[in-house]
């Protein structure tokens, strides 16, 4: 019999949070407010970045991150390859997934590497700039409808 007990994906994200700086929407627009030369790293898969996303930031989805910040590889991404001293921030939906990915940023030798503390999510709650695909400005409603939580009620637990 297995007696190990199983690990969920918040309880994955609560022991590597510990590890990782996180800044809130607020902190990040101070930084943005004294010129910090930080690049956003969205982390998001390809339709969720297509919708919205933070201006100017470098889109790397998460499953091929490990490939994107070294060279010679196909999803090799030159700038995040060159970017290991420079201030990274990465983004995702809620921030969690950018925990993982600045964890195995860090692993890879990136020095200054951190969260978006609540995601695009809080970023829109906070009523900082989201771009479309074509670079045009969303607005903050359409941005509560999109984040907004979509369960179905089959991935939802079962009632036992």
């Amino acid at each position: 019999m297995n007696t190990k007990k199983r690990i969920t994906y918040q309880d994955l994200v609560a022991q590597i949070s510990p590890q990782i700086s996180e800044y809130f929407p607020w902190d990040i627009e101070e930084k943005i407010d004294n010129n910090d030369d930080l690049l956003f790293l969205d982390v998001r898969e390809n339709q969720e970045y297509d919708t919205m996303h933070i201006k100017n930031s470098l889109h790397v989805p998460r499953g091929i991150l490990e490939t994107a910040v070294e060279w010679d590889h196909e999803e090799t991404e030159p700038e995040l390859v060159e970017a290991r001293d420079k201030e990274v921030i990465v983004v995702c939906r809620s921030g969690s997934r950018s925990i993982f990915a600045a964890f195995t940023l860090m692993q890879m030798g990136y020095n200054n590497v951190s969260s978006l503390k609540t995601g695009l999510r809080g970023w829109n709650d906070y009523e900082l700039e989201l771009v479309d695909l074509e670079g045009n400005t969303v607005d903050p409603e359409l941005g509560d409808k999109y984040f907004a939580n979509k369960l179905l009620d089959y991935q939802r637990k079962p009632v036992s």
